[in-house]
């Protein structure tokens, strides 16, 4: 039996754990040749001979989402290596937590390049070639998707800019896919709660602490748990565009 995806090419962003690492093996196990992008060589190298070991085909393109021109040149790697991109998963993400009144200014700004500028570099890069994948592709179709989060639909105190990002991501994405119905290249988000990963663990103590006393007792997701919705929104026949997954862990109440 073909795999879904077979002959198409994806390209994850934050690959090099959590979520991103997760979908850029649920792909390649369904038989997309997948692009691994994030800044940590060593790992997305380590990821693609697991990939590899297993019977998928992965290309390592490091590089740092919040700098345009890399950013170009690792699409235009992937088509050049890959020979086509059908699926675009912006992953890369940060999350910063803390009262307003007290935030670093520098927080601010990083959750601004890494959230907003990462994904609208990658996705600007990545447009051409998804429109002209969906227009030569056996599947029909070509897809954006974009990792947001929960607090995407529920902002909270303490969450403001991070919110603030993930609103922001979620209203590119409607914009975008008004824009692309015509071009088969479908465009869907995936509103994660609390997973399992280590992305709270680059918070400082006091919103670290703040996060664990939040989710304590709670069955937190698992990055396959994302992984799996991913696939399912780009191996769906082209006359289904599903545009947004919340996916929150069983006792989690925001």
């Amino acid at each position: 039996m073909t795999p879904t995806l077979a002959g198409a090419v994806a390209l994850v962003t934050g690959a090099s754990s959590g979520i991103g690492e997760a979908t850029a093996r649920a792909l390649a196990a369904d038989g997309a040749k997948v692009a691994l992008l994030a800044r940590r060589t060593e790992r997305l190298d380590h990821l693609k001979s697991g990939i590899e070991n297993s019977g998928g085909h992965a290309a390592v393109v490091s590089a740092d989402v919040t700098v345009a021109d890399r950013v170009r040149r690792a699409v235009e790697t992937t088509v050049s290596e890959l020979g086509r991109l059908d699926i675009l998963v912006n992953n890369a993400g940060l999350m910063r937590m803390g009262p307003a009144i007290d935030a670093p200014l520098q927080d601010w700004d990083d959750l601004m390049s890494v959230n907003i500028q990462g994904v609208l570099y990658t996705t600007r890069a990545a447009l051409p070639h998804l429109v002209a994948a969906a227009a030569d592709s056996p599947r029909g179709v070509a897809d954006v998707v974009t990792i947001s989060s929960t607090a995407g639909w529920v902002a909270r105190a303490g969450t403001a800019v991070y919110s603030l990002t993930k609103f922001g991501v979620n209203a590119f994405s409607e914009g975008l896919r008004q824009e692309l119905i015509d071009k088969r290249v479908r465009v869907g988000v995936v509103g994660p709660g609390t997973v399992d990963t280590e992305i709270g663990d680059h918070l400082p103590p006091p919103a670290k602490a703040a996060l664990d006393e939040r989710t304590a007792g709670m069955t937190k997701l698992r990055p396959e748990d994302i992984a799996d919705v991913v696939r399912y929104m780009v191996t769906r026949d082209r006359r289904v565009a599903v545009n947004q997954i919340l996916v929150r862990a069983a006792e989690q109440t925001w």
